[in-house]
């Protein structure tokens, strides 16, 4: 699946780097503890946290993450968007919280 066809799916909001829709998803992981996405995601998964700030960027890039989706109908920060444009990191959002957006994303995965 591509991040594109969860957007459709989900109707998720297009924040950053519209060029990482063509990305492929390898699953997902939900956290809002940067550290712990840091040692436990994996390459190619989108990550749902309530985040919006700076650091969010910084972790996706490292980790190679397909996208994150910002949860709950919070927004990104604006110097997030920034970075995130410069660091080609898509962010996507959503008004659904935490549990019902992971429930939707595993059956589209399964």
């Amino acid at each position: 699946m591509k991040v594109k066809d969860l957007v459709d799916q989900l109707s998720l909001d297009v924040r950053s780097f519209k060029d990482g829709l063509g990305n492929d998803i390898t699953g997902a992981y939900v956290s809002d503890l940067l550290s712990d996405v840091m040692g436990n995601s994996k390459k190619g998964n989108v990550w749902l946290t309530l985040q919006t700030h700076l650091n969010i960027v910084a972790v996706a890039s490292m980790k190679d993450l397909s996208a994150i989706i910002i949860v709950g109908g919070r927004q990104a920060q604006e110097e997030t968007i920034k970075k995130a444009e410069q660091e080609k990191v898509t962010i996507l959002t959503t008004a659904l919280p935490s549990f019902e957006a992971s429930g939707r994303i595993y059956q589209l995965l399964k």
